[in-house]
């Protein structure tokens, strides 16, 4: 071979090596995602049209009748329509108060540091050890906030978490508490992002107030964070679980199930995996759709700086 071959042999060896050495850094990444997200959701989905159930030997094709079991199941009724409720509580206050402290606190407010990590407390503690803290203050008789309400002269507090009529929302207002620091986080960012410049300018141009500044330059740039939080809490709305679980377990009389604990107890209680798995493909099925219609609405609204 020529010394004129050599340099040529050795750069056409080089792009396979290449795509050899990507191959293996990608292969481990690869075979999780195969391992832990695509093999159990084809497992879902397949089951979802068995009468598979836990310990059975076999199982049977069944088509769609989990599906139609779905639409005269009460239980299922109930626990959709206590999940809209929870979300359409959560989402919009969690949101319009993680951006009313990341205003305040971009502000200027004294003690930023301190307000920073308290409403950020909920998003780094462990969820069931707030929820048994929750449990606590909103206790009936030894609870913090009845004795409070005793105090101002309400004699005959609600029972919090053991009536049909308050549960939905005592548990609505601990997942406002859990989502406000980590949506303020997110809105900071946003805000730390915007020219101070802008500010400087609208002022010039007659926006006197910080609420003409906020409308005319603060909320159609803070457009792609918003989209952003919006999304995140939809998700984390729809797929509570662990405060229902741990406070309620969907009681009083299902007053508090949501899907996924109906989900969770239809598949590990009762042991219908076939069943449970058709309500996940109902859950996934809502969370896709609920992301698309608002991504869909708020895309045409937002300015990309």
């Amino acid at each position: 071979m020529s010394d004129a071959a050599l340099p040529r042999a050795a750069t056409s060896r080089a792009p396979v090596g290449e795509a050899l050495a990507g191959l293996m850094l990608t292969l481990p990444a690869g075979i999780a995602y195969l391992v832990l997200l695509l093999l159990p959701t084809l497992a879902a989905v397949t089951l979802a049209f068995t009468d598979y159930e836990l310990g059975m030997p076999a199982l049977n094709w069944i088509g769609l009748d989990n599906f139609r079991e779905m639409l005269s199941d009460r239980g299922f009724a109930i626990a959709l329509r206590n999940t809209v409720i929870y979300v359409g509580t959560v989402t919009p206050l969690s949101i319009g108060l993680g951006l009313g402290a990341a205003l305040l606190i971009e502000a200027g407010t004294r003690g930023r540091a301190f307000f920073r990590a308290v409403f950020f407390l909920p998003v780094v503690s462990l969820t069931v050890a707030m929820a048994a803290a929750w449990q606590y203050l909103l206790h009936p008789t030894i609870g913090p906030l009845n004795a409070l309400l005793r105090q101002v002269g309400v004699t005959d507090p609600p029972f919090w978490l053991s009536s049909s009529d308050t549960v939905l929302l005592s548990l609505a207002a601990i997942g406002v508490w859990e989502s406000l620091g980590y949506n303020m986080v997110l809105f900071l960012a946003g805000l730390s992002a915007i020219p101070r410049e802008l500010y400087a300018a609208a002022e010039v141009d007659g926006a006197r107030s910080a609420f003409d500044r906020f409308r005319l330059v603060t909320w159609p740039l803070l457009g792609p964070t918003t989209l952003f939080v919006v999304t995140i809490t939809l998700i984390r709305s729809v797929r509570v679980f662990d405060t229902v679980a741990v406070l309620t377990q969907g009681g009083p009389n299902k007053a508090s199930e949501v899907l996924l604990y109906t989900m969770y107890r239809e598949g590990f209680t009762y042991l219908r995996l076939g069943y449970s798995a058709a309500i996940t493909l109902v859950f996934l099925a809502i969370v896709l759709a609920l992301v698309w219609l608002q991504t869909k609405a708020m895309d045409r609204k937002i300015h990309y700086g």
